[in-house]
């Protein structure tokens, strides 16, 4: 599906879509109405254009900090300018796919997302076909295929995630060898990407090497040095290889306390961001800091309670379970603990997410406050869940079974005093 102007296809099958962007892009029109911005004739690429870049700066800001309003208006409002060029609709699917980052599991805006990303392949393409040596069409092909690639991996549609895999680095590597240009920070990004994770899938996942033949190698090292010059020099891409390098240096073998500044940084600068916030909360838990843990926390769950956009129950999943931790751990008040141990199996609960980590931990604390408080129905009511959810988790089921087995005895010797 694509999105192409003045066709009576497009105007029939998107004009639900196309009223509520001009809806929200209005104010935006009317402000920047005076602006000038460069024809494409003036310009060799428009992506790299300081005029353009400082017009659409606040916009790619506000779309990071989870103002899609704001962010969809200039976005908009350069499409409005350059109807036919494909930088618009990669922003436009780009604000789609941070809609669903917070829960990846939300299909909600699955459907944008592929209309503005093919309509930006669309229009690359053409550029690509007249001009292949087109850095600017390359490189929006290769990302707008690799976002398509990402979101199909998670929807499990294997194929089509192949497929778009496959179209990707075919434009990465096209970009490869091509002179410098004022573009070139952005393209790190896909080399980073790739010279990491193509090893990292190698040592974490054995069974696909044989798949992995025919790439060729990566280097793990390079690709963060990589990521780093994306996330200092880049425009674009620069928040994205930062998004990145967080996981990579918080992962077995990463560096804690770099991924920890990352984080930082991400957060404060986009503190209405639900997944930075989560993130930055899950490295001050991992990194003892209890104090911050708290504050960034507590947060956290009232923007959850409150319905703020992007604060779903995944998100307060992680806070409720931080802040058991935080009042257990840190304060010693296991009553205050528990009470946010439950809040975290009921997020986990509605969402069915029963496989988490989270949740057998959560229940784990429940159940031993249950046992320390001899409440051992209660306690023999967790330790049952965790019997039949955490199957992996070989100490908690061990914890379990022991007590199930106490508590029977327990019961015999009640009777027999009966």
């Amino acid at each position: 599906m694509l999105i192409i102007p003045n066709t009576k296809h497009t105007i029939q099958r998107y004009l639900t879509l196309f009223v509520a962007l001009i809806t929200s892009s209005f104010c935006a029109n009317e402000a920047r109405s005076q602006t000038s911005l460069p024809s494409l004739d003036e310009v060799d690429m428009l992506m790299t254009n300081l005029t353009v870049q400082l017009e659409i700066t606040s916009g790619i800001d506000a779309m990071y900090n989870f103002d899609f309003k704001v962010a969809e208006g200039q976005f908009n409002w350069l499409k409005s300018h350059y109807p036919e060029h494909p930088l618009p609709y990669f922003l436009l699917g780009l604000s789609q796919w941070w809609k669903i980052v917070p829960n990846i599991e939300n299909t909600a805006y699955d459907k944008d997302f592929f209309v503005y990303m093919d309509s930006a392949i669309y229009y690359a393409d053409r550029i690509y076909k007249k001009d292949k040596e087109n850095q600017e069409a390359l490189f929006i092909l290769a990302g707008t295929w690799a976002f398509e690639g990402r979101l199909n991996g998670e929807r499990h549609n294997w194929a089509k995630a192949t497929f778009a895999v496959r179209k990707a680095l075919n434009y990465f590597d096209r970009l490869k060898g091509m002179p410098k240009t004022p573009l070139t920070p952005e393209l790190l990004y896909g080399d980073g990407l790739y010279n990491y994770y193509v090893e990292w899938i190698k040592e974490n996942y054995k069974m696909l090497r044989t798949v992995l033949w025919m790439f060729d190698s990566g280097d793990k090292a390079l690709g963060i040095e990589q990521l780093e010059t994306c996330g200092k020099e880049a425009f674009y891409t620069r928040i994205e290889a930062m998004y990145y390098l967080m996981k990579v240096h918080s992962s077995s073998g990463g560096k804690m306390i770099r991924a920890l500044q990352i984080s930082e940084y991400l957060y404060k600068k986009y503190p209405n961001n639900p997944y930075f916030q989560r993130y930055y909360a899950r490295l001050l838990y991992y990194s003892g800091r209890y104090p911050q843990l708290h504050t960034v926390s507590k947060l956290l769950l009232e923007r959850v309670d409150a319905g703020m956009m992007g604060y779903e129950e995944m998100s307060g999943r992680y806070a409720a379970f931080y802040l058991g931790a935080y009042y257990r751990d840190y304060l010693s008040n296991p009553e205050k603990a528990n009470y946010y141990y439950e809040r975290a199996v009921k997020f986990v609960e509605d969402i069915g997410d029963y496989g988490s980590g989270y949740y057998h931990y959560s229940l784990a604390a429940l159940a031993q406050y249950a046992r320390r408080k001899k409440d051992w129905e209660t306690a023999d009511y967790y330790y049952s869940k965790i019997l039949t959810y955490a199957a992996g988790r070989k100490k908690l089921q061990e914890e379990a079974k022991q007590f199930r087995k106490e508590n029977k005895k327990r019961k015999r010797a009640e009777r027999k005093k009966k």
